[in-house]
């Protein structure tokens, strides 16, 4: 396997990236691991490698480069983590997005085309918005314990959700006091009603968190394997 850290220039500074993807038989299908709000770190690097070792392209970009180079969630409190977090917003992660693309684009590494996505908790929206915004591109994207999938904010990534023209997928933890029960029904009613191909899928006995190997008392592995699944059947139909 080949692994980087990179820079990539955004209108906001240097985002720095983790790419991973298999030495032979490329160039690969490019996926963007969007992380979750503690932080791009060695648990994600790891996820974003067992991706990489199915024939893709991943991406793991810092989405807090724009506060902190290296976010370290041992040496900070809730709080910090929540400013953080709350200091992004969907246009901010789509500009990042695009400028994934771009680089990806000129790396002979990376296959063209249609390309995937897949955002955990903070980055379920993100991965939602990018879907829309990114529609001639983003062929299979996917929200895992997506938090604000469904607002009333004015830019809430549902309200776009008309324009995606891949596969949409949501992972949704039975038990989860940042994506209630509510909030995923009603979106579940409302893509319903949408053309898009969409699936909405509750994992039984699960709470936030769960598909992360180090969440102690989180983690469920064999709910983190059925995610790994669904993943891998979406991004073999449609990149």
């Amino acid at each position: 396997m080949i692994e980087k850290e990179i820079d990539i220039l955004t209108t906001d500074g240097a985002m720095n990236t983790f790419i991973t993807h298999p030495e032979e038989e490329g160039p690969h299908p490019v996926i963007l691991f969007l992380m979750d709000a503690p932080g791009k770190r060695g648990e994600l690097h790891d996820m974003a490698r067992r991706l990489g070792t199915a024939g893709y392209y991943v991406m793991l970009p810092n989405l807090y480069y724009r506060r902190v180079r290296e976010y370290r969630i041992a040496e900070s409190s809730r709080e910090e983590m929540h400013e953080h977090m709350d200091s992004l917003s969907n246009v901010m992660a789509c500009a990042d997005v695009s400028a994934l693309i771009k680089f990806s684009d000129s790396d002979n590494a990376a296959r063209g085309g249609k390309i995937g996505c897949v955002g955990y908790c903070m980055s379920g929206p993100f991965a939602f918005a990018a879907a829309a915004a990114f529609s001639d591109r983003i062929a299979a994207s996917a929200s895992m314990h997506g938090v604000r999938l469904m607002t009333d904010a004015q830019d809430s990534p549902h309200l776009d959700a008309h324009k995606i023209k891949g596969e949409m997928y949501f992972g949704c933890a039975e038990t989860d006091s940042y994506a209630p029960t509510e909030m995923v029904d009603a979106l579940s009613a409302y893509l319903a009603k949408t053309e898009i191909k969409a699936r909405v899928e509750w994992y039984p006995g699960t709470q936030h968190g769960f598909v992360f190997p180090k969440r102690e008392g989180l983690y469920d592995k064999p709910a983190a394997e059925r995610h790994w699944e669904r993943l891998f059947a979406m991004y073999r139909r449609c990149l």
